[in-house]
């Protein structure tokens, strides 16, 4: 073929091309700008997100973007990165969606991952402690703003914030295992909304995301089904099998080899159950999380536990890779006869592997089916009292948070089968609590922007630190 001038040109490939037209490698590109861009928890993430794929990119409308997005809340795991590997998957197949999830967990990785390096090698170094003791105290405000921002969605009526106190209840007063209270919540919600009770039939989902609204006939996609999203029964269970075997392989091998109670034993095992009932986002878990990694396995002192959750905060990707520096430090400090950097390095890529697999699982499986799984009734109300028991669990966070920041020493008092732990009120540290008593007064009052507040507290904490010496 030659063109006007009579110079042989190569024809344009345009049987390669989708239906929708988006190239394969554009599509990578764009997840990766999604991925740099992906910060400040889930609701940042799924905003950018709107933001570029909706009313930039035009690839889908409105109506499909939050339908995929009320489906992600359904399933354990970090929603935002579900959702990126559900539309790349509608777009572009598995390998679609294999990008699009991978991507917008690497820089997040490798961000962490530098940041365990630094903190494993100089967290004892002056500059370091006071930079971390004022990230520790806008950490706390994102926190108990992250309570606020869930409640206004969640508790719509007295049933939802009776369900919300009961949950913050079972765990801070009687230390009731988190998946015990999301598996009674979502039970409780899955039988109201069977018996057709109005208080668990409420509208649920995210509502509005974005400020421009896109129909999904003017998009790309339009508004038909693409015939990949129309699986065979077989192919569900081929897809199912194949992540289930890269799941679950390495966690059974390392049972094998090196026995229950090794570090990346524990590890693995107790990473994989959090990805099984991560429901309500990485804030729900994290207490959780913390009480396991702190008073259990010993991984960490209960300070590092928001230092790692400042990291996580500061940096691209989904919150829940704060696990990356948890299995990190459990495994530099029982490294065996590996050096402890090199242990801690495998810690922390062991414990993303076996968080983040399950998720490419519960959407190959389960996507395409969400159809059935949304109008379920039952399904919609038990989805909703979970919601309403993560405000509790969170505020649960919030609280174990505030203690541990504010005070020095604490008492357990115990008695009609309850635990708690009582602050010392003269150990009391003045400093810590004016610097977060102001992150509160920025994010509350002035509703200054999470990064800005958190560089800020960061930057106090280190003129504080000079100030009295200590760095």
């Amino acid at each position: 073929m030659t063109n006007a001038e009579g110079v042989a040109v190569k024809p344009a490939k345009t049987a390669d091309l989708p239906a929708h037209g988006i190239a394969f490698g554009e599509a990578v590109r764009v997840w990766a700008r999604v991925a740099l861009l992906s910060f400040g928890g889930p609701a940042g993430q799924i905003a950018v997100m709107h933001r570029i794929i909706v009313e930039e990119k035009r690839w889908i409308g409105e109506t499909r973007f939050l339908h995929a997005l009320n489906y992600c809340t359904l399933l354990p795991g970090p929603e935002a990165q579900q959702l990126a590997i559900y539309i790349g998957w509608l777009l572009h197949k598995t390998k679609g969606g294999l990008v699009a999830g991978t991507l917008f967990v690497l820089p997040g990785l490798v961000a962490i991952m530098a940041l365990s390096w630094i903190y494993a090698l100089f967290g004892n170094v002056g500059l370091v402690q006071a930079l971390f003791f004022g990230l520790k105290a806008a950490v706390l405000a994102v926190v108990l703003e992250a309570v606020l921002r869930i409640g206004r969605r969640a508790l719509k009526n007295n049933v939802m914030v009776g369900l919300a106190a009961a949950a913050f209840a079972a765990l801070f007063f009687f230390q009731v295992p988190f998946p015990l209270v999301i598996l009674v919540a979502g039970l409780i919600g899955y039988a109201g909304g069977k018996a057709g009770w109005a208080p668990f039939l409420a509208a649920n989902g995210h509502g509005k995301v974005g400020g421009r609204q896109v129909a999904d006939i003017d998009t790309a996609l339009g508004e038909a089904v693409p015939a990949h999203a129309r699986p065979p029964v077989s192919w569900s269970l081929k897809i199912a099998a194949a992540f289930l075997v890269l799941w679950l392989v390495p966690v059974l091998g390392l049972l094998a080899l090196l026995g229950p109670g090794h570090v990346f034993t524990d590890i693995a095992v107790f990473f994989s159950k959090m990805a099984m009932v991560t429901f309500g986002g990485a804030y729900a878990v994290l207490a959780y999380v913390a009480q396991q990694a702190v008073d259990h396995y010993g991984w960490l002192k209960p300070g590092e536990m928001l230092d790692g959750l400042g990291m996580a905060e500061t940096t691209p990707g989904p919150l829940i890779m704060v696990t990356q520096f948890v299995g990190f430090m459990g495994a530099y400090r029982a490294p065996g006869s590996l050096h402890p950097l090199v242990a801690g390095t495998l810690g922390g890529l062991l414990t993303t592997w076996v968080t983040f697999v399950p998720c490419f699982l519960w959407i190959f499986l389960g996507a395409p089916f969400m159809e059935t799984m949304r109008s379920n009734r039952a399904l919609s109300a038990a989805l909703s009292a979970i919601t309403a028991a993560v405000v509790g669990v969170i505020l649960n966070l919030a609280v174990w948070f505030a203690l541990h920041v504010l005070f020095a020493e604490l008492r357990t008092m115990s008695g009609w089968g309850m635990t708690v732990d009582v602050p010392i009120p003269s150990s009391i540290n003045i400093a810590s609590a004016i610097l977060t008593l102001g992150a509160m007064l920025a994010v509350f009052r002035f509703k200054i922007g999470m990064i800005p507040v958190l560089a800020g507290c960061s930057g106090l904490g280190v003129l504080y630190g000079l100030v009295t010496g200590s760095v």
